[in-house]
């Protein structure tokens, strides 16, 4: 099995992370931060917004189960990739709506996709960034697997419920 890599960022990694957990063929889902320049950062160096790096969710995945261009549809649809630096709340560049590709064909399904989706759902221009991974490092272990260990906190029924439940209706045939 050649298990392949998507990283992902699209507001708040808990939303990310809940949004792909699901879907058939992924096979872990890593929250993080990535593409800035703080070296070793914790969530408290993210939250100040001056690290560079952007909350994110690495996601293994099964390309024979699930194709990166269907784990495209499932994160064009479940954010707002319209909004510069923003998701609802959550403001600021660690909340950047991202594509970091790992190889050249990720960057160019990554333009392709995100071509298409400008025009077939959104009104306003997508300003996602579609950059090169850079090193990953992972949160820390209070926020993995947030969502499923936490679904009563206030966060997760206001904020990634509807998000999980949007994506449940839309990608029913991708869930596991």
């Amino acid at each position: 099995m050649n298990n392949e890599v998507a990283t992902l960022g699209a507001g708040c990694f808990w939303c990310v992370e809940a949004v792909f957990q699901d879907l058939k063929g992924v096979l872990t889902v890593v929250s993080g931060y990535t593409g800035g320049q703080t070296l070793n950062p914790t969530y408290e160096d993210i939250c100040t917004g001056m690290t560079g790096h952007a909350e994110v969710a690495r996601i293994s995945f099964d390309p024979s189960v699930i194709s990166f261009e269907e784990i495209l549809q499932v994160f064009w649809t479940s954010h707002d990739p319209t909004t510069l630096d923003r998701q609802g709340n959550d403001v600021g560049t660690q909340y950047r709506s991202a594509i970091f590709y790992h190889n050249e064909e990720q960057r160019i399904v990554a333009e392709k996709s995100k071509n298409e989706f400008a025009t077939q759902l959104w009104d306003n221009p997508i300003v996602t960034e579609i950059t090169e991974a850079r090193v990953f490092y992972s949160a820390e272990a209070k926020h993995q697997n947030f969502y499923k260990e936490n679904p009563n906190y206030g966060y997760c029924r206001i904020v990634i419920n509807p998000k999980v439940a949007k994506v449940k209706l839309k990608f029913a045939h991708l869930l596991k």
